[in-house]
């Protein structure tokens, strides 16, 4: 994948591969396939190369991922194309008030023939759980994913039931409609890895759109758009292998510290990066150096990522809100003042 560039953007993949130094071969072979996710995807879903990006990166990364963006622009069908071009298991779960915590996690159901309890599982096992318009819900069923996200397992009438590997929570929401919404509470926007942002198609995309579907695209079919499984969770698991011994320098982690501290001291902010926002920005620049062709972490790595990583980590102080300030300018800000190592 190319080199970002040094603005802070979305994360794009790359028409092609650098030529690489010896690596070992299941290494290889494993960013080969993951490079090719973006043309299999490509079948069903026109552009969004940053959403897919960053949900490789988060696979690589064992997080999760908050989808943001208005209504109609394919996160569903994004995911459920992730989860086919991968050869994984996916359930989607329509998040509503009156959605209960053991509709995601599951429940004990009495077998009247044993005269016993049997653990029911629910959605949640399953290695993509997209979980749409999360912040429809209310606080309650939100939590239910807390454990989920962070252990990676269940625990119902105190056993604990362990999720499949790999799992990612996909969770999507609507930035423009508020009413009978619950937002997501800091500590729960902190247990996601990457909130990223799909935007509205560019005029040519939206006009490819519409001639697939004049075609018989059909968007509840994925067999029939051509879309066949390229890799699967030995490509990734060899991919996080590789990505593990990915080198981050002193100056590297330094620069990383130095960019989420520069957050909590914004006067714009009442909320800055937790520590756990620090190790998440190391991860992804660590994802993303090995996706484009390194070894080693470079400052255009932290740079690519840091808004994608961010910005729901920081909270801004109301006073700022109401001048039009926004997140992504503020770690715009912090990215153009904090010294880069040289």
């Amino acid at each position: 994948m190319s080199a970002p560039t040094p603005e802070p953007a979305e994360p794009t993949a790359p028409a092609a591969a650098p030529v690489l130094p010896a690596e070992t071969e299941p290494s290889d072979s494993a960013r080969a396939s993951l490079e090719a996710l973006r043309s299999e995807i490509a079948k069903a879903v026109v552009g969004q190369d940053p959403a897919v990006t960053g949900l490789v990166v988060a696979l690589l990364c064992r997080g999760h991922v908050l989808l943001e963006g208005v209504p109609g622009v394919a996160k569903t069908l994004l995911v459920r194309a992730l989860a086919a071009s991968l050869e994984l298991d996916t359930k989607r779960v329509q998040f509503t008030p009156d959605l209960m915590p053991s509709d995601v996690t599951g429940s004990l159901v009495y077998d009247a023939r044993t005269a016993e309890f049997s653990f029911q599982p629910g959605p949640v096992f399953t290695n993509l759980l997209i979980a749409d318009e999360i912040n429809r819900t209310p606080p309650k069923t939100q939590s239910s994913l807390l454990e989920a996200m962070e252990e990676r397992q269940v625990t119902v009438d105190g056993t604990p039931r362990p999720l499949p590997d790999p799992f990612l929570v996909a969770a999507t929401q609507n930035p423009v409609e508020y009413e009978g919404t619950y937002p997501l509470p800091e500590a729960q926007l902190d247990r996601f890895l990457l909130k990223l942002t799909v935007p509205l198609p560019s005029r040519q995309d939206e006009i490819d759109v519409l001639t697939r579907h004049a075609d018989g695209f059909n968007p509840r079919d994925l067999k029939a758009a051509g879309i066949k499984p390229v890799a699967g969770p030995a490509d990734l698991e060899a991919a996080r292998e590789a990505v593990a011994k990915t080198t981050v320098s002193p100056e590297i982690a330094g620069y990383v510290v130095d960019i989420c501290r520069a957050t909590r001291d914004s006067p714009s902010l009442a909320l800055g990066v937790s520590p756990r926002g620090t190790t998440a920005l190391l991860s992804t620049a660590r994802a993303w150096a090995w996706l484009t062709g390194r070894d080693y972490v470079i400052p255009d790595d932290v740079k690519a990522l840091a808004l994608p990583t961010l910005r729901h980590r920081i909270q801004l102080r109301p006073e700022a809100e109401m001048e039009g300030v926004t997140p992504d300018s503020v770690i715009a800000s912090v990215l153009a003042h904090v010294p880069v190592p040289r």
